[in-house]
């Protein structure tokens, strides 16, 4: 279906949430469908993976990559139910992310509230830090101390972001709801819930298969799992020509259409990461589900024009630390020393 609002300008940002608001139902059965077929080929694997440890170490550590696959694919599940954007329905959404969160080790109720200030906030200099990766001004960063700038600096080394990122924040950070207990009890019944849930599941499965096998298939999948999304969430904010704004300059519409990318991904890559990649898309109308995204950009091809980046130019997005308020852009940390 192609309307006439489909010739709006990608520069009026305003209009695109009243157009995309004709792609937020989802379909149930389909819905139910993409779980299906995402959850069960993962458990195929994960018991497969586990079976070959018996016969080789290393053929179950090949079959943990596509597992990690299929728990990233159902992570991005579990962010659409946060968005209440899967079934539509909210206690179907909340119970499914709550049942995913314990295999994605990430306490649904917890995530989900800090996502939603993420979404709130994205692109706004003025509310940076809850749900979003630490970026500082070329100004603040030259403020810091020399231990501040070494701290900052390890914290945006690629090895520590994607190697140690994805252990520190789905294995220790996410067992317990620090900075988020101002006025509900709820991320730390959501957590506590949660940890309960994994304990008892890894148990069971220590039991049955061993300590050492499980962890040897276990581990690797959550880690791969976490480090792909990671990256994911970098490139979706983090590329040369995202857009940041101070408070009285900030549009929403603008941070969400401008300020998120269009990450064009090989067609496997694209189901697998659930088209998380038409992240402008998703910011600008959160409730279209992720199988409805490709419809959008078939519908309205004038958006694949904002903010593409493909896998190739992707990897340049890593040097790209600082903000630079002159130039309105990211730059890295040799480009802010010459600025300076």
């Amino acid at each position: 279906m192609r309307s006439d609002a489909a010739t709006t300008t990608a520069g009026h940002a305003k209009a695109w949430p009243k157009i995309l608001s004709a792609y937020a139902r989802p379909h149930r059965g389909r819905s139910a469908f993409e779980l299906a077929v995402t959850l069960l080929p993962f458990c195929g694997l994960w018991a497969l993976a586990w079976a070959c440890v018996h016969y080789g170490w290393w053929i179950g550590l090949v079959l943990t990559v596509p597992a990690a696959g299929f728990l990233l694919r159902l992570f991005m599940i579990q962010h659409d139910c946060g968005h209440r954007s899967f079934f539509a329905h909210r206690h179907g959404d909340d119970w499914t992310g709550r049942a995913i969160g314990v295999l994605t080790l990430t306490p649904y109720d917890y995530w989900r509230r800090a996502h939603a200030e993420h979404h709130a906030s994205a692109g706004n200099l003025d509310r940076r830090g809850v749900g979003d990766i630490t970026t500082l001004t070329i100004a603040e960063y030259r403020a810091l101390s020399w231990w501040g700038r070494l701290g900052y600096r390890l914290y945006r080394n690629p090895l520590v972001m994607f190697g140690i990122g994805p252990i520190w924040l789905f294995l220790l950070k996410q067992r317990l709801p620090i900075g988020m207990m101002r006025g509900s009890l709820e991320p730390w019944v959501s957590t506590m819930a949660t940890n309960a849930a994994i304990a008892l599941i890894a148990g069971g499965l220590i039991w049955l298969v061993g300590p050492w096998p499980f962890l040897a298939v276990h581990m690797p999948i959550v880690i791969l799992a976490g480090a792909a999304g990671i990256w994911l969430f970098y490139v979706q904010h983090q590329f040369e020509d995202t857009r940041w704004d101070h408070d009285p300059d900030w549009k929403f519409q603008d941070a969400a259409l401008h300020g998120s990318s269009y990450y064009h991904l090989p067609g496997m890559l694209r189901w697998l990461t659930g088209n998380i990649g038409v992240h402008h898309v998703h910011h600008l109308s959160s409730r279209v589900p992720c199988y409805r995204l490709p419809e959008v950009m078939r519908d309205h091809p004038e958006l694949s024009q904002i903010g593409r980046i493909t896998p190739l130019a992707s990897l340049q997005c890593v040097k790209l630390v600082l903000w630079c308020e002159t130039r309105r852009k990211l730059v890295s940390f040799r480009e802010a020393q010459a600025i300076a």
